[in-house]
């Protein structure tokens, strides 16, 4: 089978983070219906994205279906991107796609599932405008051989991943 565990602890070395004895993110096992939403976001990002340097990209809506997308990484003549206005651009992306009951947000991005410093900024993002809100706002990481959600450790790599039905 190709699909594997991706195991990769945070910088404490714990297996994500506890708020009131309660493990933030998406938990293990992960349901039928979300492995599916997640290997489609893996899937599309592979397809999309063919070059071997890029930069990364905020997505926030449904692999599949209707996202809005953000360049996480801008460019220097743009200036600099804070917290603050970080927080801004999600609540933005997530008001675009309103009208879905359980958005979801993945930065797509080159190398390892480990936690870089792009995703812990737009994490820390992602949780503020999720509090905002007042909705769970679940965020993941997601490269070409897998995802990984840097609040839980939960995740998933491939060592091919095709689409469904083609040899």
């Amino acid at each position: 089978m190709d699909e594997q565990r991706a195991v990769a602890p945070d910088r404490a070395g714990s297996q994500g983070r506890a708020t009131g004895g309660q493990v933030e993110g998406i938990r293990e096992p992960v349901s039928r219906q979300l492995h599916q939403v997640l290997r489609r976001a893996v899937l599309e990002h592979t397809e999309a994205e063919r070059r071997a340097t890029f930069p990364a990209v905020l997505h926030v809506g449904t692999p599949g279906g209707t996202q809005a997308v953000y360049a996480a990484q801008p460019s220097p003549e743009d200036g600099l991107v804070d917290q603050s206005l970080r927080t801004d651009v999600v609540a933005a992306l997530l008001a675009r796609v309103a009208a879905q009951p359980t958005p979801l947000v993945w930065l797509t991005r080159p190398g390892e599932l480990c936690l870089q410093d792009v995703d812990a900024a737009w994490l820390a993002a992602a949780r503020a405008a999720g509090a905002e809100a007042g909705r769970p706002l679940p965020m993941v990481v997601v490269t070409r051989r897998g995802w990984w959600d840097p609040r839980s450790d939960a995740g998933r790599t491939w060592r091919r991943l095709r689409a469904r039905g083609s040899r």
